[in-house]
């Protein structure tokens, strides 16, 4: 049996961005259908990626905690040496993805936002068929907001499958892995090479570019290599991994020397890909950049009333931005006048430490001669010291113009530091200049205090250092 819908708004894909729109848009009066047929309601962030993932690394945190107080103590504290049940573990994290699932579930029914479950295919810009449960259902509407995400990508020669795993894979093992290789040194294989690291695992990891995280310069990501050298963590950089066979892993190392590397699971993390096939794009008409839709300010395709949000338009791939960008979307459908043009998006590494960096780095502004650049040791802040974030060379930098002392950039690289990161984007999104940071009065003793200081610095007046 085929059911047929013409509502106002269709959506397709229920992560963080086509979820948020379908909310928006119910808010708004709008007559909503939502398609989800991927990883669930939340989609890769909420089920297989950013909750799950920050929920192992916690767990893991404290296990190197107990660990450390097992080994000699720590902070005056001793315990027995602790075991770790990963399965009990996972159970844990599922169920805080299934209590996000009904909440979701529960904020699009509130918002009278009707959900499909199934894989849609278009046969043309507006209209799909989705195959669920219950048979067939035909969609026709007068907007479409394509949010399908991304997916990680495949190497040819190392295809996902049996002990060779993806990040989703990662957050759901049974037994931590005696013998990790994380293929890839971006942000995904060190959040969780690391934390399988204070889990008890032996970890390596190959990347092929000179340093970790190149995304980020080379100040913040230091803290990162040093923890990672401290603790039992191999890298090897300019290293191209190979097939896997046998239960190792052939590397070519930076000298060109065949290496095998033994791993019980290779973790392979070497980038996401806009999740582009399967699902009709071809059909619809819109235009592309590169493997991304081509989208204007207003999140508009090249195809009337047909609108793009979130990975599938291209970088920064966070979750928050699909997040706003679902927001402005329902919105402009709603007649409201709206445009997606944030001053900066700020983005989150939660290595240890963590990483944080908002608007322009060092790396933008070298041959410059126009800006300031300020850096505050956390090592200096007290709050820092007294919950042990002081210690691993972490710091917090503003970058501003010399001339009229706006802030145009902040990054921070330490523990907890990624709380910090919402306050970076509000003052540069508020045009903030270096003395607004440093007139308003930060709590003390908050790791905090370091912006402050470091708006100071650049001042000439830091008050601690």
């Amino acid at each position: 049996m085929t059911q047929t819908l013409t509502p106002k708004v269709l959506i397709i894909g229920a992560g963080t961005g086509g979820y948020v729109a379908g909310i928006r848009c119910g808010q708004l009066g709008l007559d909503t259908v939502l398609v989800d047929g991927g990883d669930g309601l939340g989609g890769t962030c909420l089920n297989v990626g950013c909750i799950p993932s920050k929920a192992v690394i916690h767990a893991a945190n404290k296990f190197e905690t107990v660990a450390k107080a097992a080994d000699g103590g720590t902070l005056g504290i001793t315990a027995s040496k602790p075991a770790i049940d990963l399965k009990a573990t996972v159970a844990w994290k599922d169920g805080i993805v299934k209590k996000l699932n009904g909440g979701v579930a529960a904020l699009l029914k509130k918002a009278k936002v009707k959900v499909v479950k199934g894989w849609a295919e278009f046969s043309d810009a507006k209209t799909c068929t989705v195959k669920t449960a219950e048979g067939d259902v035909t969609i026709t509407a007068e907007h479409v907001i394509l949010a399908t995400g991304s997916e990680p990508v495949e190497l040819p020669f190392l295809p996902f499958g049996g002990d060779v795993i993806s990040s989703t894979e990662a957050l759901s093992l049974d037994k931590v892995p005696g013998g990790l290789v994380v293929v890839g040194g971006g942000y995904i294989g060190l959040e969780l090479g690391i934390a399988y690291r204070k889990l008890g695992a032996e970890v390596t990891v190959v990347e092929m570019a000179d340093r970790i995280l190149p995304l980020y310069d080379k100040a913040l990501t230091d803290p990162v290599a040093k923890w990672m050298e401290k603790h039992g963590v191999t890298l090897m950089l300019g290293a191209k991994a190979g097939a896997f066979e046998k239960g190792a892993l052939n590397v070519t190392d930076k000298d060109g020397k065949a290496i095998k590397l033994k791993a019980d699971k290779v973790l392979v993390t070497v980038g996401r890909r806009p999740r582009t096939q399967g699902w009709g794009l071809e059909n619809m008409g819109v235009a592309m950049d590169g493997p991304f839709v081509k989208i204007d300010d207003r999140c508009a395709t090249s195809m009337k009333n047909v609108w793009a949000v979130g990975d599938l338009t291209g970088e920064p791939m966070l979750a928050h931005k699909g997040s706003a960008q679902g927001e402005v979307v329902a919105e402009i459908i709603a007649g409201h006048d709206r445009r997606f043009d944030p001053v900066t998006i700020a983005a989150v590494c939660f290595t240890e430490p963590e990483i944080v960096s908002a608007g322009l780095g060092p790396q933008d502004v070298q041959v410059r001669d126009d800006v300031i650049q300020a850096v505050f040791p956390l090592s200096a802040i007290g709050r820092a010291l007294a919950i042990e974030a002081g210690e691993d060379g972490g710091f917090v930098r503003v970058i501003a113009s010399r001339a009229d002392h706006r802030l145009l950039g902040v990054q921070a690289v330490g523990q907890h530091v990624s709380e910090m990161s919402n306050s970076f984007a509000q003052m540069l999104e508020m045009g903030a200049v270096l003395e607004d940071v440093a007139g308003v009065i930060h709590v003390h003793p908050t790791l905090g205090e370091a912006f402050h200081e470091a708006s100071l610095r650049a001042l000439g007046h830091a008050i601690h250092i």
